[in-house]
């Protein structure tokens, strides 16, 4: 949905992006303060409820990637 601006479920075009950063928000802990938590942004298609949650920053991927990679 992100990228397509579709819901790939019922290829509506009603989406909304739903951002919350902060310590209250679906977040990913990369360390020990607020400030290491990595955002997730939410699309949700408001025609038939489903939704998509993307990492959209490169610094915030790569860090997810430097704690949680085996």
């Amino acid at each position: 949905m992100r990228n397509s601006s579709e819901c790939p479920k019922c290829q509506s075009s009603d989406i909304v992006q739903i951002r919350q950063p902060g310590p209250y928000a679906n977040n990913i802990v990369t360390g020990m303060t607020l400030f290491s938590l990595a955002n997730i942004t939410r699309y949700l298609c408001a025609a038939c409820g489903f939704t998509e949650e993307w990492v959209e920053s490169a610094d915030d991927i790569a860090r997810i990637k430097k704690k949680y990679a085996s």
